[in-house]
């Protein structure tokens, strides 16, 4: 059938210059995150239309469910608020001028006295840390607020704790606004006094991108400082001895720069006095461990204490019983795990573990015991113990769950590798029912992601073993390059100038799916998120006929402009800015939004498209969906060929996905298999 979609204005005298070349942006519009509201329950949706580009802007209403236009209008608004009441019977709005403008982490304090957590509001990065007392969860009233991107380091007499928040800014912050994210700081804050007391420690004002991290060493006392300016995964490495301060923390230590380039990644994983041990990657694109001594910090003097694997990727690395190293290797994007000497790097043991993820670890140098939880695609999970005050031990199940009515023996986990357009082998998960026949006949669900070294490893997900047990489907994840997958290597092949290499491999992927007889073009369902998301409607644009049905969530779809919202200029190392004419090159080349056919274009039909975004997402800002979802409206819904729907989901009071209330996740997947049950044209087995 086809489909008649809301007509959005479209402003063609917008056209932005890009170092000389002009690119129309008509829906500029929609970058202003004020533009529309809808009421606390979704009853009636609020939006301005303004003429020529002017910012006088007259309010229209409409009832969500239906859209059904309703005869109430506003004139003569300008910069204004659109407030609802919670009863929706009305909305707050206003003549004055517009100002510019999750649950996240916790901490345990050494001696575990204190816990400090993060509470955000609707979903937006933005954080309230508050504390309470350990043992009988007793509320203390300390309060920080415009936190964001922060650490949460105890410093070991529990006095206080090192965190990081952004200066006040001009208008709200509270999720929905697209100011960018500078000048971030790190103060100490001391249990028992106001915010306002706080003791700022280190800020970087010539440097207002940078971000930085604390870590408490082990003994206690040194604070060792990681700055980074992206998502590149390189830092500058500072530290101060916290017990050769005579006043106490009082105002900016006085840090080393023990490091002061962004060359390499180097994490603190311990100390023996001065020696400090690093997983990095300096001259090692799988990682190794190396030790520092700070009495002789010149590199010369540095050493090699777990030297990079010839193959596999070295994962995280903690001290545990004081002398031992509990280690975990990536191989072909199963996890292993190791345990090592840390005196002399002398590997001891691998230690059992199936084909799967350790998603969880906890563990202190001072204790000999460990515990780490184990998933896969068919393992909710699983948590280990391991004792290593007992020589002979072996990991034992500490914690299982356990899922009712679903026996996991149905289902078959297999890993295949793929050449991608360029001959490289690219490793792909396929789980499916056991016994399954190669019959062309079976639809997909395709994932993937390919970016920021996030390697997607097996993972448990209850909404996708329902899509293969009772829609029949298989769960592909593509390992695509741009992932961690196999270390800075993998990584580099799909960024920046090597970007397109990322959409060649999923596209390869459906075509592998195709060509052994698992699925046809029109069975196959895509879905990514965030960067995942852009790889969807890049692949899209790009190959139309190769899917049935795409599902793009959160994604960064406007290539051009995604530096100046938020937190988007950290994205540079891996995309690039279009400021600097070379990479504007690559840019447009692929960014999802400049790359949709014309209206009379004979391209192929679009498959049957949903875009997700929310209002609170101050990651990726809701304008990129928006955008992409008005063009591909006007260009491809209105060509006679285009049958499948495009369709826009717009989630209320929900950021870029951590921390969504359960109910809202299981909502927001109903709506994702339901669209793509009906558009395939699956059924429902029992």
């Amino acid at each position: 059938m086809a489909f008649k979609y809301p007509e959005a204005r479209r402003d063609e005298s917008k056209v932005d210059d890009y170092n000389g070349v002009k690119v129309p942006d008509p829906y500029w519009w929609l970058e202003d995150p004020d533009m529309g509201r809808l009421s606390e329950e979704c009853e009636y949706f609020a939006y301005g239309l303004s003429s020529a580009g002017s910012d006088w802007v007259t309010v229209r209403f409409m009832k969500a469910d239906d859209v059904t236009q309703l005869p109430d209008v506003l004139e003569r608004v300008k910069f204004s608020c659109l407030a609802w009441t919670h009863d929706a019977k009305g909305i707050f709005y206003n003549c004055y001028p517009l100002q510019h403008g999750k649950a996240d982490v916790g901490r345990l304090s050494e001696e575990c006295e204190y816990f400090a957590y993060g509470l955000s509001s609707a979903g937006s990065d933005w954080v309230t840390v508050r504390f309470m007392k350990a043992d009988d969860v007793t509320q203390l009233p300390d309060v920080l607020e415009r936190v964001k991107f922060s650490c949460l380091a105890w410093t070991h007499d529990a006095k206080g704790i090192f965190y990081n928040c952004y200066p006040l800014q001009h208008g709200k912050a509270d999720g929905t606004e697209t100011t960018t994210n500078l000048n971030q700081k790190l103060y100490y804050h001391v249990i028992g006094t106001s915010q306002s007391e706080d003791v700022l420690v280190a800020e970087f004002p010539e440097h207002p991108k940078w971000h930085s991290s604390v870590t408490i060493s082990d003994d206690g006392r040194y604070a060792v400082l990681s700055i980074t300016e992206g998502c590149e995964p390189v830092n500058q490495l500072w530290y101060c001895d916290l017990h050769q301060l005579p006043n106490g923390i009082s105002g900016l230590l006085p840090w080393v720069k023990l490091v002061e380039t962004f060359e390499a990644q180097y994490s603190y994983v311990t100390n023996e006095g001065t020696v400090f041990t690093f997983r990095t990657n300096l001259d090692a694109p799988r990682y190794c461990v190396i030790n520092i001594d700070l009495q002789k910090p010149e590199r010369d003097n540095w050493s090699t204490l777990i030297p990079q694997h010839e193959k596999d990727v070295l994962g995280f690395v903690q001290c545990v019983n004081q002398s031992f190293l509990f280690v975990n290797y990536v191989r072909d994007v199963k996890d292993t795990l190791h345990l090592y000497e840390l005196s002399s790097g002398r590997w001891i043991r691998e230690l059992p573990l199936d084909v799967g993820t350790v998603a969880g670890l906890s563990c202190k140098k001072k204790y000999s015991d460990i515990f780490y939880k184990f998933t896969s695609f068919t393992t909710p999970g699983i948590i280990y113990h391991y004792d290593l005050s007992k020589p002979d031990a072996e990991p034992t199940v500490f914690r299982q769950v356990e899922v009712k009515g679903v026996q996991f023996s149905d289902y078959q986990t297999s890993q295949v590798f793929y050449p991608s357009k360029d001959g490289t082998m690219i490793p792909m998960f396929l789980v499916h029912a056991r016994g399954l026949q190669k019959d062309s006949s079976h639809p997909v669900f395709l994932y993937g992601y390919g970016g920021f070294e996030n390697a997607i490893q097996p993972y448990y997900n209850t909404a996708n073993l329902l899509f293969v047990r009772h829609l029949g489907g298989i769960l592909a994840v593509a390992n695509i390059r741009g992932g961690g997958e196999y270390g800075q290597t993998w990584h580099k092949a799909g960024t920046l100038a090597n970007k397109q290499n990322c959409f060649d491999d999923f596209q390869c992927a459906a075509e592998f799916l195709i060509q052994q007889g698992f699925t046809t073009p029109s069975r196959i369902a895509i879905n990514g998120a965030s960067n995942g998301g852009l790889l969807v409607a890049a692949c899209v644009n790009q190959r139309p006929d190769l899917f049935g049905c795409a599902v793009a969530e959160v994604g960064v779809m406007d290539m051009l402009k995604f530096h100046k919202f938020t937190i988007g200029h950290a994205w540079t190392t891996d995309y690039g800015c279009a400021d600097d004419p070379e990479q504007f090159k690559w840019l447009i080349k692929y960014s999802p939004l400049h790359n949709l056919p014309s209206v009379d274009s004979e391209a192929p039909p679009f498959p049957a498209i949903l875009l997700l975004t929310a209002d609170h997402d101050d990651r990726v800002v809701p304008l990129h969906t928006l955008k992409y979802a008005a063009t591909l409206q006007h260009s491809v819904g209105q060509r006679a060929n285009q049958k499948q729907p495009l369709l826009l989901r717009v989630d209320t009071r929900t950021g870029h996905g951590a921390g969504k209330p359960t109910a809202k996740a299981i909502l927001e997947d109903t709506h994702i298999f339901s669209f793509i049950a009906q558009t395939l044209g699956l059924h429902w087995r029992e």
